[in-house]
């Protein structure tokens, strides 16, 4: 990964600044566990912080010192990254105590010994607390970096011993005018709404969409969901098309028309739904709200497990009959 990248991304600049603070202060920790939502950048900030450590010159990461140099043709001896092995679900113990054992040997360039983890939620309680001789006596000019959701699942006793940098979601507005510049498709930033709404604001995944194709999309969704709230579509039918045509994004979309249903019911006027928010009766808002949640639940559940070679129609169905009856009540 090119770690220059991360320039290029804004709203990382205030953790690139701290980096930098800590460093001249002489408290660049030994640990630190960068905490971040997908299609943020976290990874390429874990990258650039690596350089940062790893660089020879005065102007770090300079892109052109040896050691740069070296990272950008991923060559660099005194950098380990850890990920999940393609097929797998976690990353295995034995793939830990190499990174550790590495970590212990001398610096091939005389400087630091990094280790980064991307998906560091994806360690098993045997690989994580392998890491704990590591934190607690860590060998000098080391740096282990982790890179985890914000509902990861690391052992308190790792969290607690990792200096926790926070990835923050630009606002709408910063994320549209980077997208209007850098994303392939070159459209004006007040069209990314829709694909900022099915990202979660996250402009990274925001640019993998096609702005025009997004707005379709939550057209003809809010029109199926009209036709499903009034029970005047067929499930089966509407199940059909759902699986042929972009399923995850529709849901990706329905998660977070279903949320915004949720907030809209609570009162909250702030919230991430790409459908009309709906004024609820005092008397149904509990049994609503009820509904509500556990059709989330059972969507989340099915975006858990829709790669594991179920028959997605069926499950759509399922879910959709599910959806008719919640909306209903």
């Amino acid at each position: 990964m090119d770690f220059l990248a991360a320039d290029s991304l804004p709203w990382l600049g205030e953790s690139q600044e701290r980096i930098r603070r800590a460093a001249a202060a002489g408290r660049l920790p030994h640990s630190m566990l960068l905490l971040s939502a997908a299609g943020l950048g976290a990874e390429n900030l874990g990258h650039w912080i690596a350089a940062f450590a790893l660089c020879e010159s005065a102007g770090r990461p300079c892109g052109a010192c040896p050691s740069c140099l070296l990272l950008r043709a991923d060559n660099h001896p005194d950098l380990n990254v850890l990920r999940v092995d393609e097929d797998a679900r976690q990353i295995k113990v034995d793939q830990v105590r190499g990174l550790i054992e590495s970590l212990e040997l001398k610096s091939y360039r005389g400087g630091y010994k990094v280790g980064v983890i991307e998906g560091a939620e994806a360690l098993n309680a045997n690989g994580a607390n392998a890491f704990l001789k590591t934190l607690e006596e860590p060998t000098q000019n080391t740096l282990l970096i982790m890179i985890a959701t914000p509902s990861h699942r690391l052992p308190a006793t790792i969290a607690s011993r990792c200096l926790r940098i926070g990835v923050r979601t630009p606002s709408p507005e910063a994320a549209r005018s980077w997208l209007s510049t850098h994303a392939s498709s070159a459209a004006p930033a007040a069209s990314w709404d829709s694909a900022l709404m099915l990202a979660g604001g996250a402009p990274l995944l925001a640019a993998q969409l096609d702005p025009q194709r997004v707005r379709t999309l939550d057209e003809e969704m809010r029109a199926s969901m009209e036709r499903l709230t009034a029970n005047s579509v067929d499930v089966t039918v509407l199940a059909e098309h759902w699986a042929k045509s972009d399923p995850a994004l529709r849901l990706a979309w329905l998660e977070n028309w279903i949320t915004g249903r949720v907030y809209a019911g609570l009162g909250i006027a702030d919230s991430v739904e790409t459908a009309e928010r709906t004024r609820l009766p005092a008397a149904l808002l509990k049994p609503k709200i009820r509904g509500l949640f556990e059709l989330l639940d059972a969507l989340r559940e099915f975006r858990r497990f829709a790669s594991t070679g179920m028959n997605q129609q069926l499950a759509l169905e399922a879910l959709l009959l599910g959806g008719r009856a919640a909306l209903a009540k």
